[in-house]
C-alpha cells in the first residue's frame, strides 16, 4: 500500500565549478521548475579555491551565466570541507527534499573506489537524483524530461518509497510508468534451459498485481499507462538491460531492499545502476530533516 506522500518543495543541486558544470545546473533548474520546486545551487570550496578566493557571489556570478536568460534565480551556498559530508549536511540543514547531482563516472580503473555521488547516495537525509553529462544535453528549462519512467519494485519499504517518487513524477510529466520486478535466480550449468526458469515467476507477477491492486494506482490518472514486468536474473543487470529497451528516462529504486546488500565489496545494484545507467536515477530513502525550514522558523512555528 503506497503511503508516503511526495514533496518536492526545495531541490538541492551540489556544483564543482569545471567547465562543464554549466549542463548540470541547467538540468536541475529543469526538474525544478517543471516540478515547481525552489531551487538551491550548493558549491563545496577546496583549500585551492579559498585562496584563489572563491566566494558565494563569485559562484552566483557562475550559475546565472550557466542557466542563460532562464527566469529560474535558485539560491546559492558556498561551503567548505569534505563534499560527501557538506552536502549531506546542507541538505538536511536545508531541508532539502532531494538532491540532483551529477555523477562523473569514474574510469573501469577506479570503479572500486565509487563516486561521490555515490557517497552521498548512502548518507544523504534525503532521496538523490543522480544524472550525467551524456543525458543532460539537449535537456532545456522547463522541457518535458521524462516519457517512460522506471521503478525497480522489490516490495520493500524503500521500494515502496521509490514507487511513490516514480508515481509522482510520471503524473507530473505525463509519462508511462514501467513497474520492474526482477527474480533472483542462479542457473546450474549443468541443466536444460528450462529447467532454468524461475518456478515463482508467475507467482511473483500475481504478488505484484496484488500489491499494486491495493494501492489503488487507478486514483492517480496512470492506469493506462502503467506496465507490470517480471524478469529473472541479476537484478541491477536486468533493471539496466530493460531500461535500455525500453529507452527509460529515469530508473526510481530504493537505496536498499530485499536482496539488494549482498557482495557489498562490488558495490550493491543501486551502485551498479547508478554507474551503468544511461539515464538519470534516483535512489530514494526516507527524510531524515535536522532543522526546520527557514519560513517555517520565522513563522514562529518553532519558536
Amino acid at each position: 500500500m503506497i503511503t508516503e506522500r511526495v514533496n518536492l518543495g526545495r531541490v538541492l543541486c551540489p556544483i564543482d565549478l569545471l567547465p562543464d558544470s554549466g549542463e548540470a545546473i541547467r538540468y536541475a533548474a529543469s526538474f525544478a521548475q517543471a516540478c515547481g520546486a525552489e531551487l538551491l545551487i550548493c558549491h563545496c570550496r577546496g583549500p585551492a579555491q579559498l585562496e584563489e578566493g572563491v566566494t558565494e557571489d563569485s559562484v552566483a556570478r557562475y550559475v546565472r551565466a550557466g542557466l542563460n536568460d532562464a527566469p529560474l534565480r535558485p539560491r546559492v551556498v558556498v561551503v567548505d570541507g569534505d563534499p560527501v559530508v557538506a552536502i549531506s549536511r546542507v541538505a538536511a540543514d536545508k531541508h532539502v527534499d532531494l538532491i540532483v547531482m551529477r555523477s562523473r563516472r569514474a574510469h573501469h580503473a577506479n570503479a572500486l573506489l565509487g563516486s561521490i555521488a555515490e557517497a552521498v547516495c548512502r548518507t544523504a537525509p534525503c532521496p538523490v537524483l543522480v544524472t550525467h553529462q551524456d543525458f543532460e544535453q539537449g535537456r532545456t528549462i522547463a522541457g518535458r524530461l521524462f516519457r517512460r519512467v522506471l521503478v525497480a519494485y522489490d516490495f520493500s519499504t524503500d521500494a515502496e518509497l521509490a514507487l511513490s517518487y516514480g508515481l509522482h513524477l510520471a503524473r507530473k510529466h505525463e509519462a508511462e510508468l514501467h513497474l520492474v520486478h526482477v527474480l533472483p535466480w542462479r542457473p546450474k550449468p549443468e541443466a536444460p534451459e528450462v529447467a532454468m526458469l524461475p518456478l515463482s515467476a508467475g507467482q511473483g507477477f500475481r504478488d505484484m498485481e496484488d500489491r499494486l491492486r491495493s494501492a489503488n494506482l487507478e486514483q492517480n490518472g496512470l492506469a493506462s499507462k502503467i506496465k507490470h514486468v517480471v524478469r529473472a536474473g541479476q537484478p541491477y543487470r536486468e533493471l539496466l538491460a530493460y531500461a535500455e529497451e525500453q529507452d527509460v528516462d529515469l530508473i526510481c529504486m530504493g537505496a536498499s531492499g530485499s536482496g539488494f546488500g549482498l557482495n557489498a565489496l562490488f558495490g550493491s545494484n543501486a551502485d551498479r545502476v547508478i554507474r551503468q545507467a544511461r539515464c538519470p536515477v534516483i535512489v530514494a530513502r526516507p527524510l531524515k530533516p535536522t532543522m526546520p525550514r527557514e519560513s517555517e522558523q520565522q513563522a514562529g512555528l518553532y519558536n
